[in-house]
């Protein structure tokens, strides 16, 4: 058994938020914890029954929600860091695009690697996966803007 890791970053910087791949406010969502290592954020999920497409095999949908919120994360802690901050800034999904690789099997936990590939002033790109024991069964390239006052994501977190 894996020790647990302590509180994730969504635990630790976003208590309340309600999203529903991420936020650990939502007792619905799907509650993705995100930690840092290496340089990367990498979080383990376990799937069920009701995340499937076909028996034995995980929504694409959800696939995308996943790897969405984690590279989301990815960006928020790389712009926080670059800023020298304590607290990220809350950002959004711009733009992303998933590529299905195969299917992937709920029998088991999956593993979300993600990193940021490049770095602007409020816009970080980050490349993202899904593991399947050893095997890329999805991945992901996103682009991840910090928004201003008056957006309504804004106080999210």
């Amino acid at each position: 058994m894996t020790p647990d890791p302590g509180p994730s970053l969504q635990e630790r910087l976003a208590p309340d938020l309600r999203c529903f791949g991420c936020g650990p406010a939502n007792p619905e969502g799907l509650r993705l914890r995100s930690f840092e290592s290496g340089g990367e954020l990498v979080a383990t999920w376990r799937p069920g029954s009701n995340h499937e497409a076909f028996p034995g095999m995980l929504n694409g949908g959800i696939i995308g929600t996943l790897l969405d919120c984690h590279c989301n994360w990815a960006a928020a802690i790389a712009l926080m860091r670059r800023a020298g901050a304590d607290r990220p800034p809350c950002t959004v999904t711009a733009e992303y695009t998933i590529r299905m690789k195969q299917p992937t099997p709920t029998a088991g936990d999956v593993t979300l690697r993600a990193r940021v590939v490049e770095l602007g002033e409020r816009s970080a790109t980050v490349d993202g996966e899904i593991r399947a024991g050893d095997t890329v069964t999805a991945t992901c390239r996103g682009v991840f803007v910090a928004v201003k006052p008056g957006h309504p994501a804004y106080h999210r977190w």
